[in-house]
C-alpha cells in the first residue's frame, strides 16, 4: 500500500465519524477551515497528543461507519490526534478486524477455530461465499467465543449505527440471512442457554444467570446485588484486600497469581493515579465463560470492578472488551449507564465520598492483547505488543501508573468472598485451589456450555455432566495454549496443582472433547496456524518459531512414523526455543498442545 496521506482527503462520512468521537476540530491544525488566528499560532497540539489513547476508538469509528479505513480517513484521524501516520498505520494493521483495503460494507466473519472447525466451519465458509458472491465479504475468523453453539458466524454491517447479527449454530441459510439482513436476523438465545446448570441453588458465580433480567438494576439488587460493595465500604480498602487474600483467590485467566497480593502491591504504590483494568478480551480458542457472565449478569462485573478499584485506590477503570462480542458491549453499556444514573458509579458512589467510573474500550481482534502489558499498549493507542518486565504493572502499568489487571471471572469471584466471608469461600474447593471454577466445555459433548464446579472435581465428572459422546479420542485442556489428555486420564483432578502434577494445565478453564471423527493432524495444524497468525512478531523466538512449527506440521500432516521423525525432532527443538526465550506467554505456550499430542496421544506415530 502506498501511503500518501497528504494527498488523500477524508470523505464527509469519515469526518463525521471521527468528529462524533472527538468533537469538531478547533483549528486548521486539526482539520478545520483555516482562520487568521491559525496563521499566527498553533493550537491544540499538546491537548491532542494527550488523547493518543483515543486512536483505537477512532479506528473503530472509521471502520464502523464505512467498513474499512482509507488513507484519507486515517490521515484525518492522525491530524486530530497529532499521531504520525506511519504509527497509526502500524496500529491499524495490527488488528484482524480492521481492513486498510476497500471491502464491502457488510462482512461475514466465520469462525474456523477448533470447535467450529470440528463442527463443519469449512463447509459453512464455502457455502456462504458461493451464495453471497461479491456483495458481502466472507472472512475466516479466529475463535468468536461462541464455542457452545459451533459453528458460528458474525455479520457486521457498517453504517450509522453499525449493525451486527450472530448466527450460531449456523447453517449456510442462517449465515446468509444474517449477512443480508442483520436487523431481521433471529435474536440470539439468552445467556442462560449456555449454562446447562442454570437455576441450580448451589451455584455461586452463575446463580443469577437466567434468574435475573440482565437489563434491570432493580432485579439485580433484589437478588443480592450491591451487598458486596456495601460490605466493602464497611471494611475499608485494607479490609477488602485482607478478605481477598485470606480467601486464597488466584487469577482465573491462566496465570493463577494470588489476587490479594496483586491488589496489595498496587494499593501500596505512592505514585498516583492508580488504574483498574478488566481484561474481557478472552480470545483463547474454546473460552466463552466471561462472555456468558457479561451477557447474563453484567451488573455483577460493574459491582466487582467498583470493589477492586476501591480496594486499590483507583478512580478510573477500563473494561477492555473483545471486539467480537457485540451483545456483551450492549449489555455492559446499558449496565454502566444505569449504575451511573443511580449513583453506583460517578463522583460519589453510594454516598460514600468515593469517586469511580468505568470506560469501555473495544478490542479489534488480537489474541496477544490478552497479555496484560499488550492490553495496556492497546488502550494507550499503540500496537498491542507485550512489554518487558520489570517494571511490573503494579508499579508502572497503564499510562505508566500503578495498575491492577484482572479478568472477568476473577473479579466476579470477589462478590461471594465479601458476602459469604473469606473462610466460607476458602472452604469451597481444595486447600491450594479455593473457590468455584468455571469451565468452558465444547466439542464432542451433548450439552456444551459453561459449567461451575468447586475446584477438585475430576475431568471425568465434568464430562459426565456435559454428556461426553461415544468414541472420545482426546480432551484439550486450557485451549490452544493448553495440552491434550487421553480418554484413560479422566480422573485428573481439576485443580492448579492436580493438572500440573498430571503434566498438563488448567489454563483459563477450556475443556474441548474430540471424538474419532476429528482428524488430529488437521487440528494440530489449525493450532499452529492460530499461533502464527496471532504472534505480534516482536521477539524472534515466537515470530520465527511459530512459522517453523506450522511449516513442519504441514509437511508431516499426511506422514507418520519414520518419515516424520526429522520434522518431529525439529518441532521439539523449535518448541524448546519458543518456551525458553519468548517474551510473553504466547510464544512460551505455542508448542504445548503439539507436544502433548505427540507424547500423550501418539500423534504421527
Amino acid at each position: 500500500m502506498d501511503l500518501h496521506f497528504g494527498d488523500s482527503k477524508p470523505t464527509d462520512e469519515e469526518r463525521a465519524a471521527v468528529d462524533a468521537l472527538l468533537g469538531p476540530p478547533e483549528s486548521s491544525w486539526e482539520g478545520a477551515d483555516r482562520s487568521d488566528a491559525d496563521l499566527r499560532w498553533a493550537r491544540g497540539g499538546r491537548a491532542a497528543r494527550d488523547r493518543r489513547d483515543l486512536l483505537l476508538p477512532g479506528l473503530h469509528a472509521l471502520s464502523d461507519r464505512v467498513g474499512w479505513i482509507s488513507e484519507g480517513g486515517l490521515g484525518y484521524l492522525c491530524r486530530r490526534l497529532t499521531v504520525p501516520p506511519a504509527e497509526a498505520y502500524g496500529v491499524a494493521t495490527f488488528y484482524a478486524m480492521f481492513s486498510m483495503k476497500p471491502r464491502p460494507a457488510t462482512v461475514l466473519h466465520v469462525c474456523t477455530d477448533l470447535a467450529c472447525a470440528a463442527a463443519g466451519a469449512d463447509a459453512l465458509c464455502a457455502g456462504a461465499e458461493e451464495r453471497l458472491g461479491g456483495g458481502v465479504g466472507v472472512e475466516r475468523s479466529p475463535c468468536l467465543g461462541l464455542c457452545e453453539r459451533a459453528p458460528a458466524a458474525l455479520a457486521v454491517r457498517a453504517g450509522d449505527p453499525v449493525r451486527t447479527a450472530v448466527a450460531a449454530p449456523a447453517t449456510v441459510d442462517e449465515a446468509v440471512r444474517a449477512a443480508r439482513s442483520p436487523d431481521s436476523a433471529p435474536e440470539e438465545p439468552p445467556a442462560a442457554m449456555a449454562v446447562p446448570q442454570a437455576g441450580r441453588a448451589d451455584l455461586v458465580l452463575l446463580r443469577r444467570v437466567g434468574v435475573v433480567d440482565p437489563a434491570s438494576l432493580d432485579d439485580y439488587r433484589a437478588h443480592g446485588g450491591y451487598a458486596a460493595l456495601r460490605r466493602a465500604f464497611a471494611l475499608g480498602p485494607a479490609g477488602v484486600i485482607r478478605e481477598v487474600t485470606d480467601s486464597g483467590l488466584v487469577g482465573r485467566g491462566g496465570a493463577a497469581f494470588p489476587t490479594g497480593r496483586k491488589w496489595q502491591a498496587t494499593a501500596s504504590q505512592p505514585d498516583h493515579p492508580h488504574y483498574l483494568v478488566c481484561n474481557a478480551d478472552e480470545s483463547e480458542p474454546g473460552t466463552f465463560k466471561d462472555r456468558v457472565l457479561m451477557e447474563g449478569d453484567p451488573y455483577a462485573l460493574v459491582e466487582a470492578m467498583t470493589i477492586a478499584a476501591y480496594a486499590t485506590g483507583a478512580h478510573k477503570g477500563y473494561l477492555y472488551l473483545r471486539g467480537e462480542y457485540p451483545r456483551s458491549l450492549r449489555r455492559l453499556e446499558h449496565a454502566i449507564g444505569q449504575a451511573r444514573a443511580r449513583g453506583f458509579l460517578g463522583d460519589d458512589v453510594l454516598g460514600q465520598g468515593y469517586a469511580f467510573d468505568i470506560e469501555i474500550r473495544r478490542g479489534a481482534g488480537a489474541y496477544i492483547c490478552g497479555e496484560e502489558t499488550a492490553l495496556f499498549n492497546s488502550i494507550e493507542g499503540y500496537r498491542g505488543e507485550p512489554r518487558s518486565k520489570p517494571p511490573f504493572p503494579v508499579e508502572k502499568g497503564l499510562f505508566g501508573k500503578p495498575t491492577v489487571e484482572n479478568n472477568v471471572e476473577t473479579l466476579v469471584n470477589v462478590l461471594p468472598i465479601l458476602t459469604m466471608g473469606a473462610p466460607a469461600y476458602a472452604a469451597i474447593g481444595t486447600e491450594r485451589s479455593t473457590g468455584p471454577k468455571l469451565y468452558c466445555v465444547s466439542g464432542s459433548v451433548a450439552r456444551p456450555g459453561v459449567y461451575e464446579l468447586p475446584f477438585g472435581a475430576t475431568l471425568g465428572e465434568l464430562l459426565e455432566l456435559a454428556g461426553v459422546r461415544e468414541g472420545l479420542r482426546a480432551v484439550l485442556l486450557g485451549g490452544a495454549a493448553g495440552g491434550f489428555v487421553r480418554p484413560d486420564e479422566l480422573d485428573i483432578p481439576l485443580t492448579f496443582e492436580g493438572t500440573r502434577q498430571a503434566g498438563t494445565t488448567l489454563g483459563s478453564g477450556v475443556v474441548m472433547a474430540f471424538d474419532d471423527s476429528v482428524p488430529l493432524p488437521r487440528l494440530l495444524l489449525r493450532i499452529a496456524e492460530f499461533f502464527r497468525e496471532e504472534s505480534c512478531g516482536q521477539c524472534v523466538p515466537c515470530r520465527v518459531g511459530t512459522v517453523r512449527q506450522e511449516e513442519a506440521l504441514r509437511r508431516i500432516a499426511e506422514r507418520t512414523g519414520a518419515a516424520a521423525a526429522d520434522d518431529i525432532a525439529l518441532l521439539r527443538e523449535v518448541g524448546r526455543a519458543m518456551r525458553d526465550a519468548s517474551i510473553c506467554g504466547l510464544g512460551q505456550t505455542a508448542w504445548n498442545a503439539v507436544e502433548s499430542a505427540i507424547d500423550r496421544l501418539g500423534a504421527y506415530a
